[in-house]
C-alpha cells in the first residue's frame, strides 16, 4: 500500500522520524534567506544557484559509494547468518546419523548446537555471556569467548566418541566439516563487527552534506520564494536520510530496526535443531517396531 510504505513510516519508524526532525530543522533554517529577501539586506550574501549543481554531483558520488559499501556489509552479514542456519541443521543431522548419541548425549548436543548462534549474537553485540553450558568438570569462566568454548565442547564429544571406537574416521571428517563452518562464520561476523567504516570518509561525506544544506536555501530563495522552504526540507530529508540509513545498515548486528533479526534467526535454528534431535529420539524408540513391520 502506498500510504503504508511512504507516509506511515514517518510515524512508526524511529530512524525516519529522526531524519524528518532534522530535515524540518533545516527547513526552519531556510527561513533566514527568506527573511533576507524581504528585508533591506536583499542584495547581500546571495549564493549563485549554479554552485549546487557542482556540489550535488560530488555529493552524489560520495553517497552512492557510502550506501553501496554499507549495504555490502549488511548483505554479507545476512549471508553469513543464512549459512549459519544451514550449517547448524547439517551439523545436527550428521551428529544424529553418524554420532549416534545416547538420549542424554543427544539432549546435551542439541543444547550446544542451539546455543552457538545465541552466544555469537551476544558476542557481536557486546552482551555479557550467560553461564556457559558445561559438559566437563572444568570451572566456569564467563570471560572466555563463549562461541569458541561451545564449539570446543562439541569437538571434545567427537574426540571421545572416536577414542571409544564409536565414530569412524570418515564420519569424523564429515562432521568436522560442518563444525568448522561454525567457527569460520563466527570469525567472518567478528571481522564485520570489529572493522568499522573508514572514519575519515564518513567525516568528509558529512562535511559535504552540511555545506550543501547550509548554502542550498540561499541559492534558491530568489528563484522559488516561499517554495524554497518545502524544497529545502525535501532535499534535506533525502540527503540526511541516506547518510543516517547507511550508518545504521553498516552495523548489522545491533538493535536498530534496519539491523538483522538475529533473535528471530536464533529461534529458527533452535527450533530446527530440537526437531532434528527429537525425531532421532522417536525413531530410536520405535526402531524395533519399524523393523518388524
Amino acid at each position: 500500500m502506498p500510504f503504508k510504505d511512504t507516509v506511515l513510516p514517518l510515524i512508526s519508524s524511529k530512524t525516519l522520524g529522526q531524519v524528518l526532525l532534522m530535515a524540518l530543522a533545516v527547513g526552519a533554517y531556510s527561513l533566514l534567506p527568506m527573511w533576507k529577501e524581504y528585508s533591506a539586506y536583499r542584495d547581500i550574501g546571495d549564493v549563485p544557484s549554479e554552485i549546487h549543481a557542482a556540489l550535488s554531483l560530488v555529493l552524489g558520488w560520495l553517497l552512492v559509494f557510502r550506501t553501496n559499501a554499507a549495504y555490502s556489509r549488511w548483505w554479507e552479514a545476512r549471508t553469513l547468518w543464512g549459512s549459519l542456519i544451514n550449517a547448524s541443521r547439517n551439523l545436527s543431522i550428521k551428529l544424529v546419523e553418524y554420532g549416534r548419541p545416547e538420549s542424554s548425549d543427544a539432549r546435551q548436543l542439541s543444547a550446544l548446537v542451539a546455543a552457538f548462534p545465541k552466544e555469537l549474537k551476544d558476542q557481536l553485540r557486546g552482551v555479557a555471556a550467560p553461564a556457559p553450558l558445561a559438559t566437563t568438570t572444568q570451572p566456569s569462566n564467563t570471560d572466555r569467548h563463549q562461541p569458541v568454548h561451545t564449539a570446543k565442547e562439541l569437538f571434545r564429544w567427537l574426540s571421545q566418541r572416536a577414542r571409544e571406537g564409536k565414530l569412524a574416521d570418515g564420519e569424523l571428517r564429515v562432521i568436522d566439516t560442518e563444525l568448522s563452518k561454525l567457527l569460520e562464520i563466527c570469525g567472518a561476523c567478528e571481522r564485520i563487527a570489529k572493522t568499522p567504516f573508514v572514519p575519515s570518509y564518513r567525516i568528509f561525506l558529512r562535511q559535504c552534506i552540511l555545506l550543501l544544506l547550509l548554502t542550498f536555501p540561499w541559492g534558491i530563495s530568489t528563484d522559488f520564494g516561499w517554495w524554497s522552504i518545502p524544497i529545502t526540507i525535501f532535499v534535506a530529508y533525502f540527503m540526511i536520510g541516506m547518510e543516517v540509513v547507511a550508518e545504521h545498515v553498516e552495523e548489522p548486528f545491533g538493535y536498530d530496526e534496519d539491523d538483522l533479526d538475529l533473535d528471530g534467526m536464533c529461534t529458527t535454528i533452535q527450533r530446527s535443531v530440537e526437531q532434528i534431535f527429537a525425531i532421532n529420539t522417536i525413531e530410536t524408540k520405535d526402531h524395533g517396531h519399524h523393523l518388524s513391520v
